[in-house]
């Protein structure tokens, strides 16, 4: 079902965009998916609520410099669904990663955690209150994916599953992917970093949007000052295409098969 009300601990349950010009971020997704978004209020640090068919789908925020620090990377970060984000906070410390942003509340919407795992991917944690995360799924405009992508697939796999709860296993019919699961449910993949990859290009999670068209959608986002890191290719989920926002942020487009 497209439509989500609550996660299950464990699964991706937002995403979210940090980048410099939030406004110009706001009209390129509205313009290549059809959402619908303004900067949100004063009190909420302008954050922003994306929406699609009236759900949830992503944020968006201003990036904004720590004291003594440069600008922090233009990217969609993933979050995960705790039921105790200081519970899972401690967690990821025990199993080698690193707490970037201390457990906070939003207001009367949830609980938040940021940290990188062992090999220095970012990611999020989610204690829903008010909010559960994105109500909308799976369909064009909408999250459909969120892949790892690392140097060291076992001591990633293994953090995960110590902090998170999440099971690694080899993905049928797709030789060196591994599928991350929730008792028994895939919820993402793992990938080791492609050989070829710039050297600069991290660990990181990489966020999939669903779209009817990948061949459509990549020359849309090239057409609005958006680069095509990986043109339209056809894989074992569909066709898809690599591709970063005019800001820099890289993100994947796929077409889906038709569930059989």
């Amino acid at each position: 079902m497209p439509e989500v009300t609550s996660y299950q601990p464990g699964t991706p349950c937002w995403i979210d965009l940090m980048v410099p010009d939030q406004q110009a971020a706001l009209d390129f997704y509205s313009g290549l998916f059809g959402w619908e978004a303004e900067v949100g209020p004063p009190e909420a640090g302008g954050y922003a609520i994306c929406t699609l068919k009236g759900k949830p789908v992503a944020g968006a925020m201003s990036a904004q410099s720590m004291s003594g620090e440069g600008p922090p990377p233009t990217v969609w970060t993933t979050y995960f669904c705790s039921a105790d984000a200081q519970a899972t906070s401690e967690a990821i410390s025990r199993a080698g990663g690193t707490v970037l942003l201390p457990v906070m509340d939003v207001m009367d919407l949830g609980r938040m955690v940021v940290a990188a795992d062992p090999l220095g991917a970012v990611f999020g944690v989610w204690q829903p209150l008010g909010f559960s995360g994105a109500g909308l799924v799976n369909e064009p405009g909408t999250l459909i994916w969120n892949e790892l992508n690392t140097t060291d697939r076992e001591a990633a796999s293994a953090f995960y599953a110590e902090a998170l709860g999440l099971e690694s296993t080899p993905m049928e019919g797709a030789e060196g992917y591994f599928a991350l699961s929730v008792d028994g449910r895939t919820v993402g993949g793992l990938q080791p970093l492609r050989e070829g990859m710039p050297p600069e290009v991290p660990p990181h999670w990489l966020v999939y949007f669903a779209v009817e068209d990948a061949d459509r959608a990549a020359a849309k986002v090239s057409a609005e000052g958006g680069t095509v890191l990986r043109p339209p290719y056809d894989m074992i989920a569909g066709r898809m295409s690599l591709v970063k926002d005019p800001q820099g942020a890289p993100f994947a487009l796929i077409a889906p098969k038709p569930m059989s």
